[in-house]
């Protein structure tokens, strides 16, 4: 009995001598487990943000022209109220916000929904006009007129978007999409001039058309606090720091289908901290 537990203590330490002889990866040492961080639950924050928007104003006064110009032969025959009278804007601005959401966690498959919110300023504005003289009806020469102006400031917006991300350690880099919502003021005005005059040969010569002077008219729309709707779109990453307090950092796109065409980039950064 003593012979046999000698030898099974000499075979023992020999094991453990080659065991620790052996490279490291043969050893076990890439297997330990990683510990995984907890997402899941609900989670508020705050951040900042920068951005830039792309108002496209081109087509912003064309509704307007066309209740100016709907028993007007010449926009029957030329379509007026259709030309691109204005154009596009760029401008940037800074904001500040927060976030509210929750998260459900399978293994490091993390998939949520999130209110998002930043308070900033983006205002921009444009103007045009155009004037073309058309020979029609006929005998008659006539010059038409028109303009348009517009101004936008868009002072909030926010989306409601679904969340998917994974996991690695303490990141969560992440996807989202959902619904843009936004609340601007808009302004905008409308105006036409129409002048008919007679180049015909008849004698006596025909009036021109307003005997005296010129047909006009405008119109304008203001819309104080209006609400705007459309889609985002976007990634990020949440990096969890202690005691459930995590760091962000995001891009998002939005677009609104207001009565002018806009699109705004952000970049934020933030922080948040998880229930």
């Amino acid at each position: 009995m003593r012979r046999f537990l000698l030898v099974a203590a000499i075979v023992g330490m020999a094991g453990a001598a080659q065991a620790a002889d052996m490279p490291d990866f043969l050893r076990g040492s890439f297997t330990a487990p990683v510990a995984r961080t907890n997402w899941q639950g609900f989670y508020i924050g705050g951040q900042a943000s920068y951005g830039a928007a792309d108002m496209d104003f081109t087509n912003s006064g064309q509704d307007l022209l066309k209740k100016l110009l709907n028993n007007v032969d010449v926009e029957q025959q030329f379509n007026i109220s259709s030309w691109p009278l204005q154009q596009k804007t760029n401008t940037q601005n800074s904001g500040f916000g927060g976030f509210a959401g929750y998260n459900a966690q399978w293994t490091d498959a993390v998939v949520g929904v999130e209110l998002n919110y930043v308070h900033g300023k983006f205002s921009s504005s444009s103007s045009g006009s155009q004037a073309r003289t058309f020979f029609f009806p006929t005998d008659y020469q006539t010059t038409v007129a028109v303009s348009s102006n517009s101004s936008m400031t868009i002072t909030d917006i926010g989306s409601l978007r679904v969340r998917g991300g994974y996991a690695l350690g303490c990141f969560l880099p992440y996807l989202f999409g959902g619904v843009a919502l936004g609340q601007a003021n808009i302004n905008r005005s409308a105006s036409y001039d129409l002048k008919y005059t007679y180049v015909g040969s008849q004698i006596p010569r025909l009036p021109d058309i307003p005997v005296v002077g010129t047909i006009s008219d405008s119109l304008s729309d203001t819309a104080n606090a209006h609400f705007i709707y459309g889609y985002s779109g976007g990634l990020g990453i949440d990096m969890m720091l202690f005691a459930n307090l995590f760091l962000r950092a995001e891009w998002e796109y939005m677009r609104f289908t207001a009565p002018v065409d806009t699109t705004i980039n952000t970049v934020r950064a933030g922080i948040g901290y998880k229930f």
